[in-house]
């Protein structure tokens, strides 16, 4: 990337909607106003005895008690968001953290609260249950919540080793994760005689050329290790904390407490990976296919992201937001509307630049509004990303109506929007294109499903060695390098002549939320198959009832399991038939792909 292509101006998110600034008195104000409705609900809960040795819920008292959490988190999301809008745009705004730290702290009673909550919920036997929801509707609105909470409180410890843990994490596992953002995203290195952030060397990674793409990993890789003690610290801090609290509340292992927190069982995870891993062979196809096209006996690792075929089409981000804004309304009005709305309310922070965390999310800002991070590369991958990002802001739309507690979506079901728009924009794309602009756009396409099967796995099997390994004590440098280049051969296989010892660096997911990685794989399989009803509905001219049971869908991600909600599909989660038959269409892209580079 040259100093002229740092210039172009990219559309940065709009803020003053909430707030004219970080200084605004109404923003000070308003964290005052929620410190008091947090010190309010914290007397509620005392008043009614809220925790585990408490008087059992009556429709009155959980009444209150809902209504007044779910009001507070109306009032503290968006404010949450807005202090993250600046941090994560520009992690050097000393004003910016300051009022993120205070907001933090001002929030903390809020993790032993929902301790005490799910403890007293977890306390009801069916037959109280069964009575509550039979005598209120707020318990019956609130039933998925209900029952998600009795889940949670068999793996709870006691009310305070629940209450400090909460109030340790900001400065255990949220700290060191707070650490790593900050670090990251001020890391920068050398590049061709400039100084280069390393989100702009990491977007290199798409550049045609490979001595661009050599020289950017060779300098990324140098940043990273730059640091390398700082993020192994980091991630020794916050799988040593995960770690530990899941024995201490009496988990079988590491990975059980993601089970909970992503809305799936065992079984389900068994089936989607042991497809998964089913199809690493058919991925090693598409690799060999991708060196042969690039001239290479194998891919190095500089090349996963390299174009492949030659697009006629300059995927500028403006260029992109016509393109996406078109296929959503091919698809429906009220899609194409969603976007347009997007664009022109200035949701979406687009470029990279010094100071901004690398990647893209999306997060809830209002009701039925989003903002969205991104790093745009001219790229059909990067057009792509934008698209699966406003997915999750068409989701967040279609949630609306729900109260805060209705809404609390699982990461793997939080994935279907996403997937599933951004299988809109890529089907379109290469539904036109032809010669080496069909090789680019399936390229792209078997580029994006390659790193959330085959490179997600190898972020779980990292993941779970670490905890295994941590038990034992801190892990080196070193020692995360080899785990990472283990996981990486083990999905791989020898189709990679070079690997990355430091996407354990590399990657925020390790430091938030624990296994931060199969449900994207998830995600991806469960809207293929998805799309694919579409694709019989619009056939059979029935796709009005499949988008009005899709928006349904949506809406109800936060009020039933993953299970139910694929059920009303006709699909059967525990089913490998299912996770194949999602594989198998990409299987066809992989064929058509090895045909086409010969």
């Amino acid at each position: 990337m040259t100093s002229s292509a740092n210039a172009v101006e990219f559309p940065r998110w709009r803020t003053d909607d909430l707030y004219a600034s970080l200084n605004d008195p109404q923003l000070e104000q308003d964290l005052n106003g929620l410190n008091a409705e947090i010190a309010a609900l914290e007397t509620l809960f005392d008043e009614l005895e809220v925790g585990k040795d408490g008087p059992s819920a009556t429709p009155e008292t959980l009444g209150r008690v809902l209504d007044a959490m779910n009001a507070l988190g109306t009032r503290s999301g968006p404010l949450g968001a807005y202090l993250n809008a600046f941090v994560t745009t520009d992690s050097r705004d000393a004003l910016a953290q300051s009022c993120m730290a205070a907001f933090v702290t001002l929030t903390l009673p809020l993790g032993p609260l929902r301790s005490r909550l799910t403890a007293w919920l977890g306390g009801l036997n069916d037959a109280q249950l069964s009575d509550l929801l039979a005598a209120s509707e707020t318990a019956r609105d609130h039933e998925h919540f209900l029952r998600r909470a009795a889940q949670l409180a068999r793996y709870q410890m006691s009310p305070p080793e629940e209450d400090l843990a909460a109030r340790l994490r900001p400065s255990g596992a949220g700290g060191w994760a707070k650490l790593h953002g900050n670090v990251s995203s001020q890391l920068g290195g050398e590049f061709r005689g400039e100084k280069l952030p390393v989100t702009a060397l990491r977007a290199l990674a798409s550049d045609p050329d490979e001595a661009v793409r050599r020289d950017a990993f060779e300098s990324e890789i140098a940043a990273w290790k730059s640091s390398e003690v700082v993020f192994a610290a980091a991630l020794n801090g916050v799988k040593g904390e995960e770690g530990m609290l899941a024995r201490r509340r009496g988990f079988a292992d590491a990975v059980a407490p993601s089970l909970l927190t992503h809305g799936i069982d065992q079984r389900t995870l068994d089936a989607m990976q042991g497809a998964a891993e089913r199809s690493f062979p058919d991925f090693q196809r598409y690799f060999a296919a991708k060196a042969r096209a690039l001239g290479k006996p194998r891919l190095d690792w500089w090349d996963i992201l390299a174009p492949v075929g030659e697009s006629e089409t300059e995927w500028t981000y403006g260029a992109g937001t016509e393109f996406v804004q078109r296929q959503f309304r091919g698809y429906s009005a009220g899609l194409g509307d969603f976007a347009a709305e997007a664009f022109t309310g200035e949701w979406v922070d687009a470029g990279p630049r010094e100071g901004k965390r690398s990647g893209a999310f999306c997060m809830r800002w209002t009701r039925g509004k989003s903002r969205i991070l991104m790093n745009h590369a001219p790229s059909l991958d990067s057009v792509s990303t934008l698209a699966h990002e406003l997915g999750h802001g068409y989701h967040n739309a279609r949630l609306a109506d729900a109260e805060p507690l209705q809404r609390e979506t699982p990461m793997t079901l939080a994935e279907t929007a996403s997937i599933f728009c951004e299988t809109v924009v890529q089907n379109a794309a290469l539904a036109d294109a032809v010669g080496p602009e069909r090789l680019y756009v399936l390229e792209t396409s078997l580029m994006g499903h390659a790193q959330v099967v085959v490179d997600i796995h190898s972020r779980f099997l990292f993941e779970r060695a670490v905890f295994e390994r941590r038990e034992g004590g801190d892990l080196g440098p070193q020692d995360f390098s080899d785990l990472m280049t283990w996981a990486q051969r083990e999905t791989y296989g020898d189709a990679l002549a070079t690997l990355h010892p430091y996407m354990w660096a590399v990657k925020p997911h390790y430091y938030s939320l624990g296994f931060y990685n199969y449900p994207y794989t998830f995600g991806l399989l469960f809207g293929l198959g998805l799309y694919a009803q579409y694709v019989t509905a619009r056939k059979a001219g029935t796709e009005a009832d499949f988008q009005t049971r899709y928006d349904e869908l949506l809406a109800s991600t936060g009020r039933a399991d993953a299970l139910t909600l694929a059920a009303r599909f006709g699909i059967d989660l525990h089913a490998p038939d299912f996770w194949e038959g999602s594989l198998d269409v990409i299987r066809g892209q992989i064929d058509a792909y090895v045909e086409a580079v010969g």
